[in-house]
């Protein structure tokens, strides 16, 4: 274990990266909120702060996933993924931070009674039966709460997840420690769970995204969220995971561990194309104009061409490339699979919010792109930091040496 690197050291290149893709997203940002954010027009100010609102919870919720990826595996005593956890852990280490920023700017919604929120005009919903009937739930207090609680508790139980995982390196844990060290490790990953489950798996999704259509619902939507959260997480993970293989770091993980990541993006890509499909097929053949409307405004209408190329990103992409076993041992084509798929899921998230905010037109230009590197550059810093507080192999850890022989 001595002679193998352990302790990240951020390199020059990266540093550059990160600042120069802050320095362009903040440019964007500031031309976008002087030209689009404090227009007078409507139209302009709902696609400004739209387009910040996707880039924030898009990357809110691909960091979080990171620390429901070590959750769920954690549950499953599952050992594989012991030799590049550390990724992992750093990628959910900035999940707080864009909390912060997609908390403030979605209470600044509801608080400032934006038009991107129609359910918070207390006139309309008057003469409105549908969101008179929604008012228990589509409210500003009810909203607010839950969005402080979901982000401040998805920051608190991964700290605390962060924080259990580090005494993997301070000292050799016995057998009867080592079992303690599990089981704790085991119930806090459960909570988390639990958690993520009434949260991301359910409320959030609805109050955030779902009500910018607050007419139209759907049972699966949640579930199409989360599908399109975990493929965007999983990207970024293998994205990492690879970056630190080409800088000499990470070892022990090897083409054994790239392959199980291949097998989870092919997987989770399939999975997220049945949820695409089975909330499409279910509207489209029962015909219920309350619930058509949502896919007809982006089948028939500016955002068709982004509405299907989405679909081939993220289902034909996957399934013709990761299906082969050679292809998920691949480092170059992980790769380009990875941020293909992380570009698509960023691209889904644009469609599913923008298709509703900005229904007669497409967007998509340099803002989105400009706020899109500002996040990208707050992700680089962020993860590039929380990898250099801690070795990058938890060496005592009781798996470790199960993830070392691992075989696929």
């Amino acid at each position: 274990m001595a002679s193998i690197k352990t302790q990240f050291v951020i390199p020059a290149k990266m540093k550059t990266w990160s600042y120069g893709l802050m320095g362009v997203g903040i440019v964007a940002f500031l031309i976008g909120f002087f030209t689009m954010g404090m227009s007078s027009d409507p139209h302009k100010s709902a696609t400004f702060w739209g387009t910040i609102m996707y880039n924030a919870v898009f990357f809110l919720l691909i960091t979080n996933i990171a620390m429901f990826f070590i959750c769920a595996l954690t549950l499953g005593m599952s050992a594989w993924q012991i030799a590049f956890s550390r990724v992992s852990e750093a990628i959910s280490a900035a999940m707080p931070v864009f909390g912060l920023i997609a908390g403030v700017l979605l209470i600044g919604l509801v608080v400032t009674k934006s038009h991107i929120y129609h359910w918070t005009d207390v006139d309309a919903v008057k003469h409105d039966a549908i969101l008179t009937h929604k008012h228990g739930f589509l409210n500003a207090p009810f909203y607010i709460l839950w969005t402080v609680a979901s982000i401040g508790l998805w920051a608190l139980l991964g700290a605390r997840m962060r924080k259990m995982t580090a005494e993997a390196d301070t000292h050799y844990l016995g057998a009867q420690e080592g079992q303690r060290f599990i089981w704790r490790k085991t119930v806090n990953a459960g909570l988390f769970l639990a958690w993520f489950a009434v949260t991301a798996g359910c409320v959030t999704p609805w109050m955030w995204l779902m009500s910018l259509d607050p007419h139209w619902y759907s049972t699966m939507y949640s579930w199409y969220i989360f599908a399109s959260s975990f493929v965007g997480g999983l990207a970024l993970i293998t994205l990492f995971v690879i970056y630190l293989k080409n800088k000499g770091y990470l070892e022990l993980t090897n083409q054994e561990h790239l392959h199980d990541l291949g097998k989870f993006l092919f997987a989770f890509s399939i999975f997220w194309t049945y949820i695409w499909f089975a909330q499409y097929m279910l509207i489209w053949y029962a015909n219920i104009p309350e619930e058509t409307i949502y896919f007809k405004t982006r089948i028939q209408g500016e955002f068709k061409g982004v509405f299907f190329l989405n679909l081939v990103i993220n289902f034909v992409c996957p399934i013709l490339i990761l299906m082969s076993r050679p292809a998920k041992r691949n480092y170059t084509m992980m790769t380009f699979m990875a941020v293909l798929l992380l570009f698509g899921h960023w691209l889904d998230f644009y469609q599913i919010i923008m298709g509703s905010i900005s229904v007669h037109h497409i967007t998509l230009g340099w803002l989105d792109f400009g706020i899109a590197a500002l996040f990208v550059g707050i992700l680089i810093y962020t993860v590039g930091k929380a990898l250099t507080k801690r070795p990058l192999v938890p060496k005592y850890h009781p798996f470790l040496k199960e993830s070392i022989i691992h075989h696929t």
